[in-house]
This record gives C-alpha cells, sequence and structure tokens, in this order.
C-alpha cells in the first residue's frame, strides 16, 4: 500500500481505530471492571477535545519531524462530509490531523512511535 495515495481521511479512519484501541488495551490496564465504567473512561481519551489539545502540545514541544507534520496537516486539512457534533470545527480538524498521524504510523508499522506517542498521549491526558 503506498502510504502517499491515502487521503488525510482515510488516514484519520485507521488512526481512529487504532488509538481507540490503545485507549480500551490501557483503561482494561486500569482494573476498570464493568463495560459503562470502560466506557465513560474512554470518553476522556477518545474526545476530540482532547486529542486537539494533545497535538498542540505536541506542536509546542516540537515532538513531530517534518514529515510527521505534513501528515498532520493532510488529515487536518480533508474537508469531510461529516459535520462535528460535540465539538467546533477547529478542534476537529486538529484531532482528524492527530488521527491521520496514528493511523500513518500504525499503516507505516512505526510501533514504537506508536508505543512512544500513546505513553506521552496518556500521560497528557491523565494530568489534564
Amino acid at each position: 500500500m503506498d502510504l502517499k495515495q491515502l487521503n488525510g481521511n482515510m488516514l484519520a479512519f485507521v488512526g481512529d481505530a487504532v488509538l481507540s484501541l490503545q485507549v480500551r488495551e490501557y483503561l482494561v490496564g486500569q482494573a476498570f471492571n464493568t463495560g459503562d465504567k470502560l466506557q465513560k473512561a474512554s470518553v476522556k481519551y477518545v474526545s476530540a477535545k482532547a486529542q486537539a489539545a494533545f497535538l498542540q502540545y505536541l506542536l509546542e514541544e516540537n515532538h513531530l519531524s517534518e514529515a510527521e507534520l505534513l501528515i498532520y496537516k493532510k488529515g487536518r486539512n480533508y474537508k469531510s462530509d461529516s459535520a462535528p457534533k460535540n465539538t467546533d470545527i477547529v478542534t476537529y480538524r486538529q484531532a482528524s490531523g492527530l488521527e491521520a498521524l496514528w493511523g500513518y504510523w500504525y499503516l507505516n508499522q512505526e510501533t514504537k512511535r506508536l508505543k512512544e506517542m500513546f505513553k506521552l498521549f496518556v500521560n497528557y491526558v491523565d494530568k489534564s
């Protein structure tokens, strides 16, 4: 698969699933014992607001390479057919850009980078 041919929406679609799975695995390891508690806890991590805030942190702290910035912008700038339900369009697009990065890392088999970023993500969200 040629990742350069994938648009930002496709990358974000995959990245959303990967990040959601990582969050679920993390929360199961935190000893939540009911599906309801797991679902409520996951919202803290998978919300567009949390993802956009983390993305801002990555940008401010220069955690992304030039190539990664291009992938982020590809996801952020993609004009999707859907409108955000619970947030403003800027936050939604920033979150989509982050998800595009997650999708890119996953599809490019950058496991080490995914783990590194997820650890930063969890630490950031837990402190927020």
